[in-house]
């Protein structure tokens, strides 16, 4: 893999990886452990929360995947970065779905209890956060 691809690579791998664990890992549990913070308002506050990191997410998707094709990366680099890609279109087109859909009831009033799929969510993103780690440690390596 050539250095500039490399370091294009790291540096939006690394990024990626650091919001994941920010925002997915510290500020989404936290929040409802806030004074005065009820469900509707830290169901509110993290839609608006991972729509952004889920847009930010698809654009490091993009450029990661262009760093990896245009530096003739690997395998060791280019199958953990599919799978990250694959993971988080997965967590786009089938979880966040049905989060949306539970959301928009508890917003809306319903008592429901705790959702299963969140746990897929949380499980596809420990997931997403191996494969960027594999994709970091195996561009740090070349």
């Amino acid at each position: 893999m050539d250095a500039t691809a490399a370091a294009a690579a790291a540096a939006l791998v690394f990024t990626w990886l650091g919001m994941v664990l920010a925002i997915s890992f510290v500020e989404a549990p936290l929040k409802f452990r806030a004074p005065g913070v009820t469900v509707p308002v830290g169901l509110g506050i993290g839609r608006l929360v991972f729509r952004a990191l889920n847009s930010i997410e698809a654009l490091f998707a993009v450029g990661l995947a262009v760093a990896v094709a245009a530096g003739s990366a690997p395998a060791s680099v280019g199958v953990p970065t599919i799978v990250a890609v694959v993971l988080l279109v997965a967590q786009l087109a089938a979880v966040r779905p049905a989060l949306n859909r539970r959301s928009e009831r508890v917003l809306a009033g319903e008592d429901l209890p705790r959702s299963r799929v969140h746990h897929a969510y949380v499980a596809l993103e420990c997931a997403k956060v191996a494969a960027l780690l594999a994709v970091g440690i195996a561009v740090l390596g070349r």
